[in-house]
């Protein structure tokens, strides 16, 4: 990976950073800007450790919420199941009363007919023959009485089979119901103990979403008094912050910083970046100084390419800072009267902005004058 950003990378890893003091200071009694990075770094480590565990809790909570889900499906349908057998049940249980009640009147219809049958049985045949009007009459009586006597018997059996065959179904469907209940109850606790486990799941992930929240606020403050020691360190001068995408490529200057590398080897919206492409469209050669760009190794690199590099700025020149981790490079704008310079930079504020100063003194800045 090429080292020459101004602003430092970060990797993961598993620090975890608590209340963080200033402690670094530098000849004069300024503290050096580059002491915040170590803090920064390791919130930002922190931050990248915790999102890592908020992806796996999101992960897992998906998938419990799935499993809610599936339970919820089964548990619905073993409801409705158990609701359309209780119907069944009922309708059963109404089939098998309307039976009972045909049983009874057939049984008392049979109990009728065997009762005149016994009544008549007590008639000597000579009588039902006499009282007959011929044979024929009376061979009829007798097959009627035979045949209704059949029918009803016939009838009675037909509807006790009937009953018994819709209390067996009826005993099954009650046994399945009450399995399909037990099923539920199941499910149930199950659903219960993934409801639990999710719901520990969230508040895991919200725990650690608001560690990140709150490490982001502690990084946002660190930069902010980093700033305000860079500006010291950097000769200071009101700065102006403004977009200069009609200067610097547009798709450099829109896409996220640190995500390109430009023409030189320098990550966009870098300082070195900003200042090698104004170098560059100015028609002056611009070094491929990738891999050893940092700004506060240009000097060195100029020096060694033969490049005069001093402490007298003209307009076109790169000033370089060789304060801090990284150094800090800016392009000479103007040189004014009162002896200081305007310049114009990247990434003054770590956060990959231009910026415009118009009044910065010489300080410790050295100047390559690119030919």
């Amino acid at each position: 990976m090429l080292k020459q950003k101004f602003k430092i990378k970060h990797s993961i890893s598993t620090i975890f950073v608590g209340s963080i003091l200033i402690l670094g200071l530098i000849a004069g009694g300024l503290a050096r800007a580059d002491q915040f990075d170590e803090q920064i770094r390791a919130l930002q480590q922190q931050n990248d450790t915790n999102q890592v565990a908020v992806n796996q809790l999101a992960a897992e909570a998906a998938s419990y919420q799935d499993a809610i889900d599936k339970l919820s499906a089964q548990i619905n349908n073993l409801r409705q199941a158990i609701l359309d057998n209780q119907r069944q049940s009922s309708e059963l249980q109404k089939q098998i009363e309307e039976q009972q009640v045909e049983l009874a009147h057939q049984r008392q219809v049979l109990g009728i007919n065997i009762k005149t049958m016994y009544l008549e049985g007590e008639i000597s045949t000579l009588e039902i023959l006499a009282a007959s009007k011929d044979l024929s009459e009376f061979v009829d009586r007798q097959q009627y009485r035979n045949s209704v006597q059949s029918k009803i018997k016939a009838t009675v059996e037909k509807i006790t089979q009937l009953k018994l065959e819709l209390e067996e179904k009826q005993r099954q469907i009650q046994v399945l119901i009450k399995e399909q209940q037990s099923q539920q109850a199941i499910l149930s606790a199950d659903q219960n103990q993934q409801n639990e486990m999710l719901a520990y799941t969230e508040g895991q992930k919200a725990a650690y979403n608001q560690q990140i929240k709150d490490n982001q606020t502690k990084i946002s403050d660190l930069r902010r008094q980093q700033i305000i020691i860079n500006a010291r360190l950097y000769g200071g001068g009101e700065i102006i912050q403004n977009s200069r995408c009609d200067i610097y490529p547009q798709n450099w200057c829109n896409a996220p910083m640190d995500s390109i590398v430009d023409t030189w080897g320098m990550y966009n919206r870098e300082c070195v970046s900003w200042t090698a492409y104004r170098v560059a469209a100015s028609g002056r050669y611009m070094p491929y100084w990738g891999g050893r760009g940092n700004a506060n190794q240009w000097d060195d690199n100029a020096i060694a390419a033969g490049i005069p590099v001093d402490r007298n700025p003209r307009v076109g020149d790169v000033g370089i800072s060789n304060s801090g981790y990284y150094g800090h490079s800016v392009y000479v704008e103007a040189v004014n009267g009162d002896g200081t310079i305007a310049v114009s930079q990247f990434n003054h504020d770590w956060n990959g902005t231009y910026s415009f100063a118009p009044r910065m003194p010489i300080g410790n800045l050295v100047f390559i004058h690119f030919p």
